[in-house]
């Protein structure tokens, strides 16, 4: 009896710390990296005059174009390593009517709630 009383103590107690964030760390979860990564070499290539040609062959297609018919361009890369907090940069490029660049606003190394 006191064997099966041990037992069901600790099946209760092994249940209760298996949600607690001590034993979080225990558990693999892989790199999670989305979006396009950019060189920070590649970044200081660009600057404002280029057409969107020039952009696209430096920095490859963007995340995503702006849906409401104006020509800014998104790159967008967020990086969730294991378990760290989610790091995102956001290199955002307005061009001209033209196609010309006009603005260039990098927001790099974002800090975001895991959520």
């Amino acid at each position: 009896m006191r064997c099966k009383t041990l037992t069901a103590a600790a099946v209760v107690l092994l249940m209760m710390t298996a949600g607690c964030s001590t034993l979080e760390r225990v558990v693999y979860r892989p790199d999670i990296n989305q979006g396009n990564y950019l060189v920070a070499n590649d970044v200081a290539k660009i600057h404002t005059g280029m057409t969107q040609q020039q952009v696209a062959y430096t920095l490859g297609t963007p995340m995503m174009h702006d849906p409401f018919g104006s020509n800014v361009w998104y790159y967008v890369f967020r990086q969730q390593p294991g378990h760290e907090t989610v790091k995102q940069q956001t290199l955002t490029l307005t061009f001209d009517q033209s196609g010309t660049l006009t603005n260039i606003d990098n927001k790099s190394a974002l800090s975001a709630n895991a959520g």
